[in-house]
């Protein structure tokens, strides 16, 4: 009997590509305003979609590797 759904790499969708604020400020440990405020100053890249602002998953490992290389180049 066939799935109607594929499985293999189709079969679980893992990790949510896009972010609410909140889940975003959760991740980064931050409050919301300061997660809020990181985005709309374009530090966190993301998307408006209908009335809701949702942030990149891979802008936040992008945001994370920004800060390390700014406290490399502070310390050099």
């Amino acid at each position: 009997m066939s799935s109607r759904y594929p499985t293999g790499d189709m079969g679980s969708p893992g990790p949510p590509l896009l972010l609410s604020i909140q889940e975003a400020a959760s991740l980064l440990r931050l409050g919301r305003t300061q997660t809020y405020e990181l985005v709309m100053g374009g530090r966190i890249p993301s998307v408006t979609i209908g009335r809701r602002r949702l942030v990149l998953r891979t802008g936040l490992e992008e945001f994370i590797c920004g800060l390390l290389a700014e406290q490399d180049i502070a310390q050099a």
